[in-house]
């Protein structure tokens, strides 16, 4: 590990680093890492401003909202039939004052990602987050990323752009990966240790797991999330494209990634060193920590999200994860170690059956087993051919297209 090259996230590395306030680009606004940064900026204007949001377009007046409490310039929605509705909504909120820039398609947040600041927050959710996140490190800006499914599926690709320190990660787990990862050297890491809170279904058997309902997977007994990365959390789907994450962001082999079901959400990962010593970063579940330690490093936003109270009394709890009952893991490293594209189909077939399962047309633990089979007929990917983002986009319309004949299949099986 000495020998090879710095981490995409590295600590030691200040990126671009300036005094002064930064200038921040917002990509995925209205969502729950983006309202939650807003918060954050809102709270301590001599340290950031704001100067372009970007939302999918369903929540207009909130983003219009968004926009007037920043005094952004720019304003960007993915879905061009929205821009009516966000123009009028944007009157009502400045009234006779100048409204911002209006970008609107596919490539609008993307476009954005390039724009003139200090750092692009990608909170968007889904591969979608791709583009934006190769706009921003080919634009030379810092990169707070908590879009993990860029990664996943182009993970050659960023490799390839980003450079030593560029990309601060804002998943709860690899933030405390890099906070820990401070206290050492490469050479000294022996393991990381990812945490699990286990979701709402810790302690079942698979079989116990047949008959769960989306609502029962919804309710997620530690964090508030989106509806699909909260079913990721029941699967541990979440938790296996996470080790992916680990794995490019800090360089570390998958045989040296461990994953270990912590309940309480309090320590969000480890690092182990080789002389035996354990750093754990733990707060108490809130995302604006992870949020300030991706837009504000090396520095520190204090009070950025709650303490402990050690007053009161505590319990915390480590189990092994169960293979049998989450064989999501072991699937994500799998493909993890294939490389190619095969992260990508991985990530593409449990979005679709995410989708099916949240209308009833799949059962839970038909996500996984359906996931497991449109893996296993892409196969192994060709070696030394470079990826692109044309052979990302190819294998995830054929990895959505299969697992949706696969759900439809296996909704008229259970119904024969």
């Amino acid at each position: 590990m000495s020998d090879s090259p710095s981490p995409l996230a590295d600590p030691h590395l200040a990126f671009d680093a300036t005094e002064g306030r930064r200038d921040i680009v917002v990509l995925g606004s209205t969502g729950s890492i983006g309202t939650q940064a807003i918060d954050l900026v809102l709270r301590n204007p001599d340290r950031f401003r704001v100067t372009a949001l970007s939302a999918a377009g369903g929540r207009v007046g909130l983003l219009a909202e968004q926009a007037r409490q920043l005094r952004v310039d720019t304003v960007a929605v993915a879905r061009e039939d929205v821009v009516p509705a966000l123009r009028e909504a944007l009157a009502e909120q400045y009234g006779s004052e100048p409204v911002p820039e209006i970008l609107a398609g596919p490539e609008a947040a993307t476009q954005l990602a390039a724009s003139a600041c200090h750092t692009v927050l990608n909170g968007i959710t889904g591969s979608i987050g791709l583009a934006p996140t190769l706009a921003a490190l080919e634009a030379g800006r810092t990169l707070a990323l908590a879009n993990k499914e860029s990664l996943i599926v182009g993970g050659p690709l960023v490799k390839a752009l980003a450079k030593p320190g560029q990309i601060i990660p804002v998943d709860s787990e690899h933030a405390a990966l890099f906070q820990a990862l401070a206290a050492g050297t490469r050479a000294d890491v022996r393991k990381l240790v990812v945490t699990a809170s286990g979701g709402p279904f810790r302690g079942r058997t698979r079989a116990e797991l047949a008959d769960v309902t989306p609502k029962n997977a919804l309710a997620h007994p530690t964090w508030a999330m989106g509806p699909v990365i909260t079913v990721n959390s029941a699967t541990l789907v979440n938790k296996g494209l996470e080790v992916i994450e680990a794995h490019l962001l800090y360089d570390i082999p998958f045989e040296r990634i461990e994953v270990v079901v912590h309940p309480q959400s309090y320590v969000h990962s480890m690092v182990e060193f080789s002389d035996g010593s354990t750093l754990a970063q733990a707060t108490p579940p809130d995302m604006r920590g992870p949020i300030a330690i991706g837009i504000g490093w090396p520095e520190r936003v204090p009070d950025a999200a709650p303490a402990f109270d050690w007053t009161k009394a505590s319990t915390w709890e480590f189990f092994p994860l169960d293979t049998e009952a989450f064989p999501s893991v072991g699937l994500a490293r799998h493909v993890g170690e294939l490389g190619g594209t095969a992260p990508a189909v991985f990530n593409a077939a449990n979005e679709e059956c995410v989708d099916a399962f949240l209308a009833g047309r799949l059962p839970f633990n038909g996500i996984m087993d359906t996931v497991t089979e449109v893996v296993t007929e892409h196969g192994v990917p060709a070696r030394g051919t470079p990826l692109t983002v044309a052979d990302v986009l190819e294998a995830e319309t054929w990895a959505r297209a299969r697992a949706r004949e696969l759900a439809v299949k296996a909704t008229a099986e259970a119904r024969a």
